[in-house]
C-alpha cells in the first residue's frame, strides 16, 4: 500500500519525465546516497573500503560504460579491459609528464585516451556483428597487453613494467585514506551514472536501441548505424577509460599490464549479463554480485567446512569459489536471462499492486 503514485498528479511535460516520477523512487535514492555519503563513512573499517566498497564503486562504473555499449547498442564486447588499460595508462602519463597535473583532468584525458582507441577497434562494427565482433574486440586487448608489454614509452621506461602514483589531490585535499578514496570514487560514479541515464533517454540512446533490435529496420527509418555505432563505442569506451584509470590509481595505487587482463574484460561482462543488460540498475547489481559473492563464499566456505567436521585448503577453497561462481551465472542465464534488474523490477510491480495478486 505505500508503494503506489496515487494521487501523485503531473502537470507538466519535465514532470511526467523525470527520471524517478514515483515520490517514493525519489525518497529511497535520496535515502540512499544519504546513506553511502554520511552513513557508511562512519561505520565502515578500511578492510571494507578496500576489500569491498571501492572495488564495487569503480566495477560499477565500468559495467555502466560495458551496458551502454552492450546492453542499449547490443554490439559485443570482450576488450573491456584493454579499454580500462588504456584509459589508465593515458592517464599516467598525462598525470607523470605534465607537472602539478590535476588528477580530475587526467582522468578526463585517460577516457578520452580510451575513447579514440574504442573507436578504432570500434570501426569493423559497422561490417561485423555477433561473434564476429566479440573476436574483433578480443584481438583489441591482446593488442593492448602487448603495447603495454613492449613499449616502454608508455610506463616512462620502467625495467620492470610497472608504475605507481602517488601524492593524488583533488581541490587541494589530499586523497589517501581509504574513506577519501571512497567517496571520490563514488562521487564520480554518482555524476556519471546521473549523465548516462539522461543520455540513454534522449535521442542518441533511442537510436542506440534501435540499432540493437533491429539495425536494418533503423536504417530505413532514418537512423545513421555508422553513428550510431560509433557513438556508442565513444561513449563506453569513455567511461571505460575513466574506470580503469580509478582502478590504477584508487584501488591499485601500483599495478603492470597484467592488472588489465582479458579475465578483467569476462568479469566485466558477466557483472552487465547478471545485472541486466539495457539497465543502468544492472550495472550495480551486477557489479555487487560480482564483488561481494567471492568474498562472501571465502568467508562461509571455511565455516561450514568446520562446521561439518573436516578442514579444507584455500586452494579447494577457491577452486569451490569458482565452481558455484559459474554455476550461478548459468543459473542466472536460465532462470532469469534479464538479470537482476528484471527481478528488482518485478519486486517494484508487484509492491505497486499490494495485496492483490500480480
Amino acid at each position: 500500500m505505500f508503494y503506489r503514485e496515487n494521487g501523485q498528479f503531473k502537470t507538466s511535460y519535465q514532470a511526467d519525465q523525470q527520471i524517478f516520477p514515483i515520490r517514493q523512487d525519489r525518497w529511497f535514492i535520496g535515502l540512499l546516497l544519504l546513506v553511502a555519503f554520511v552513513g557508511v563513512p562512519l561505520v565502515v573499517t578500511d578492510y571494507v573500503y578496500s576489500a569491498i566498497l571501492i572495488p564495487f564503486v569503480i566495477m560499477a562504473l565500468a559495467a555502466l560504460g560495458v551496458n551502454i555499449l552492450v546492453g542499449y547498442c547490443g554490439q559485443i564486447s570482450l576488450g573491456s579491459g584493454a579499454f580500462m588499460a588504456v584509459g589508465a595508462y593515458g592517464a599516467y602519463n598525462f598525470f607523470a609528464r605534465i607537472p602539478d597535473m590535476p588528477l580530475i583532468p587526467a582522468l578526463i584525458l585517460g577516457g578520452l585516451c580510451a575513447t579514440a582507441f574504442g573507436i578504432l577497434f570500434g570501426l569493423p562494427s559497422l561490417r561485423v556483428r555477433g561473434l564476429y565482433l566479440a573476436v574483433a574486440t578480443l584481438a583489441a586487448q591482446f593488442f593492448a597487453d602487448w603495447m603495454f608489454l613492449r613499449i616502454k614509452w608508455f610506463t616512462l621506461d620502467t625495467p620492470s613494467g610497472s608504475v605507481s602514483v602517488s601524492n593524488l589531490q583533488v581541490f587541494g585535499l589530499p586523497i589517501e585514506s581509504a574513506a577519501s578514496k571512497y567517496l571520490f570514487c563514488l562521487t564520480l560514479l554518482c555524476v556519471v551514472a546521473l549523465l548516462a541515464k539522461n543520455l540513454v533517454r534522449g535521442a542518441i540512446g533511442r537510436e542506440w536501441m534501435a540499432i540493437r533490435d533491429m539495425d536494418v529496420a533503423a536504417a530505413v527509418i532514418g537512423i545513421r548505424p555508422m553513428y550510431a555505432k560509433l557513438t556508442a563505442f565513444a561513449v563506453s569506451s569513455f567511461i571505460i577509460g575513466m574506470a580503469g584509470a580509478l582502478w590504477a590509481f584508487i584501488y591499485l595505487g601500483a599495478w603492470e599490464p597484467s592488472a588489465f587482463s582479458v579475465d578483467q574484460s569476462f568479469r566485466l561482462l558477466f557483472m552487465v549479463i547478471i545485472g541486466g543488460l539495457g539497465s543502468i540498475m544492472g550495472g550495480f547489481l551486477g557489479a555487487g554480485f560480482i564483488v561481494v559473492l567471492p568474498i562472501f563464499l571465502n568467508q562461509v566456505l571455511p565455516l561450514l567446512a568446520g562446521m561439518a567436521g573436516f578442514e579444507i585448503s584455500t586452494t579447494v577453497v577457491s577452486h569451490t569459489e569458482l565452481m558455484i561462481f559459474g554455476a550461478l551465472i548459468v543459473w542466472f542465464l536460465i532462470v532469469e536471462p534479464h538479470g537482476l534488474a528484471k527481478l528488482w523490477s518485478i519486486g517494484k510491480q508487484k509492491m505497486r499492486v499490494w495485496p492483490f495478486p500480480y
